[in-house]
Parts: structure tokens; C-alpha cells; sequence
């Protein structure tokens, strides 16, 4: 693969990342919530206006990764992910981040995590703090390996469905 590149998200990648956000989503979760409520999920969390928002938030960081394609097509956004600070405790949280699962394994999201990781603690956070669903076994299994523990469980509703989600965070 070629070299990955991971730089702030601008207003003009919000299409692209709910792109990658819709195949990363049916690819973990169809299974696990079924395709409806996937589909209706990224409707309503990766709308235009409101990731045009996410972009350019003072408090937090918005990054994609992407690659050349070739000379003439330009680059290929692969993944994204989002770091946020909070002033309530030590903790930053990250919100969002995925990669398009044709790029799975290949470090995509790692390359993300890194800036992230780094964004945050030069900002004071002494903590990374996520919440994924138990059922994401890619998620969980990229989380554990990056050393982030599961501190607590919750339940969620999805389209009227309960679900349990991990309360994972990493010392930074």
C-alpha cells in the first residue's frame, strides 16, 4: 500500500468521511444491529451539517487519513477519527473513529490514533477515554491491542434495540 497521510479534516471531506463512516458501519454492525438500523444510524450521526460542525471545533481535533491514488486522481480518504477535550476530568474522549474496511489491518487506523493520542496529551488530557459496542469484535480487538482497558459497560438503544457498550480508555 502506499504511504497513508493523516491531516485536519476541512469542511470540504464531510461527504467522504459519511462515506467511509456508512461502509465501516455495515461492515461491523449489520450483523450485530441489522442493516436498517445501521443505515438509519449514520443518517442521523454523520449528518452533513452536523460533521461540517465536528470539523471545526475549537475543542478537538478532526483528522483523515488518505492516500495518492495516482497523478491524475488525486487522493482516496480511508479513514477518520475525532479526539475531543474535556474539561470535566483529565480524561479527552474520542468520539469517532473509522476506517473503511477494505483498509482493515493495514494501519490506517493506528496512524490516526497516534495523532490523536498525541493532540490531546500535548493539550494536558492524561487519559483517552472511548465507548464502543461490546458486539464491534474488530473495534474491541483494535482497542485492546493499542493498550486501552475496558473501565466499565453500559447500555444503549439503537432504533429501539439495547445494546451493551465498553467504556475503554488508554493513560497517555
Amino acid at each position: 500500500m502506499d504511504e497513508v497521510s493523516v491531516r485536519p479534516a476541512t469542511p470540504g471531506d464531510v461527504a467522504d468521511v459519511r462515506r467511509v463512516a456508512r461502509e465501516s458501519w455495515h461492515a461491523a454492525y449489520d450483523d450485530v444491529l441489522g442493516a436498517k438500523t445501521v443505515e438509519s444510524v449514520v443518517s442521523d450521526w454523520y449528518d452533513l451539517f452536523d460533521l461540517r460542525q465536528s470539523v471545526e471545533r475549537e475543542d478537538g481535533v478532526f483528522l483523515v487519513a488518505e492516500r495518492e491514488v495516482d497523478d491524475d486522481a488525486g487522493t482516496e480518504l480511508l479513514g477518520f477519527g475525532q479526539g475531543v477535550l474535556d474539561d470535566e476530568d483529565a480524561a479527552a474522549q474520542l468520539p469517532r473513529i473509522y476506517v473503511h474496511p477494505d483498509h482493515w489491518g493495514e494501519g490506517v487506523g493506528s496512524a490516526i490514533i497516534d495523532r490523536i493520542e498525541t493532540w490531546v496529551a500535548e493539550r494536558g488530557a492524561e487519559r483517552l477515554r472511548l465507548v464502543v459496542l461490546a458486539d464491534n469484535e474488530v473495534g474491541n480487538a483494535f482497542y485492546e491491542r493499542r493498550g486501552y482497558r475496558t473501565v466499565g459497560s453500559r447500555e444503549s438503544e439503537f432504533a429501539g434495540e439495547t445494546v451493551t457498550d465498553y467504556v475503554r480508555e488508554k493513560e497517555l
